[in-house]
């Protein structure tokens, strides 16, 4: 089963058993996470696309790990000015293993 959930305003591809990395949760490693943002679901080439959301649909996911991405360098000059300042950026992201995709039901 195949399901198109959101969260921290960007989508996710999911199936069961995949890992995912999404913008950090609150939750502590090894708690259960339910996404309830299901935006799209297939089933054996049925397939349910939400407005917005599809009913009665969730994802459940375990934390596996809270990490921080790659740094993102920032760097800015201003030509002739002697004017240079460089920064780094790690965002902060929460790595899920998907558990199971549920429905109550496929319409139609």
């Amino acid at each position: 089963m195949l399901a198109v959930v959101r969260t921290g305003g960007k989508q996710y591809k999911v199936t069961d058993g995949d890992f995912i990395a999404v913008q950090k949760l609150p939750q502590e490693t090894g708690t259960k996470v339910e996404l309830s943002d299901v935006l799209m679901i297939e089933d054996h080439g049925k397939m349910e696309i939400g407005a917005p959301l599809v009913a009665g649909a969730s994802v459940s996911a375990v934390v596996v790990d809270q990490k921080k991405m790659k740094t993102v360098l920032i760097f800015k000059k201003r030509r002739r000015k002697n004017h240079r300042r460089k920064n780094g950026h790690r965002q902060q992201m929460t790595i899920l293993q998907v558990e199971c995709v549920r429905r109550q039901s496929l319409g139609g």
